[in-house]
């Protein structure tokens, strides 16, 4: 199955909900960049009047996520992924349209080819920047993401 933005914003739908009520939405996805989109609303918003951390970051692990899916059905074998650590840091207020960017895809080829080559579980970090409309950076996360090739047993 092909995965493209529309097919991750009906997932979001029944199984991320937190995500899809919050406006979190998937706009680009190729072989090498994911960018997701969410707009600050009542719904998605701190004390503060400006986007919830936790918003920021299911946008932003999902621009890293989703390009290591689809990496990960590219390569056709079943490879087991999981969020193993990461950090933030917030530099402005993020209120308006917040479009998260990971461009990192090259970086989840070679950790793919290293688990399947070697066998053994490979761990790479991959990081999403959060802009607002006017591309002043709001927010930066980080995301180290853990891959093990499934046996077959």
């Amino acid at each position: 199955m092909n995965i493209s933005p529309s097919k991750l914003n009906k997932y979001l739908m029944f199984k991320l909900p937190a995500a899809y009520f919050t406006g979190v939405r998937t706009k680009h996805l190729d072989d090498t960049t994911c960018i997701v989109k969410v707009k600050h609303r009542w719904v998605n918003q701190n004390p503060f009047k400006s986007m919830f951390w936790a918003v920021q970051g299911m946008a932003a692990e999902l621009t890293t996520g989703a390009l290591v899916i689809k990496k990960i059905r590219g390569s056709g074998k079943k490879i087991s992924m999981l969020v193993a650590s990461n950090n933030a840091s917030f530099t402005k207020k993020a209120t308006g349209k917040i479009t998260f960017t990971c461009n990192e895809g090259d970086k989840i080829d070679a950790a793919i080819k290293q688990a399947i080559d070697t066998g053994e579980g490979q761990t790479i970090w991959l990081h999403a920047n959060g802009v607002n409309e006017e591309g002043v950076e709001v927010s930066s996360f980080n995301f180290e993401w853990a891959l093990k090739v499934k046996s077959n047993n």
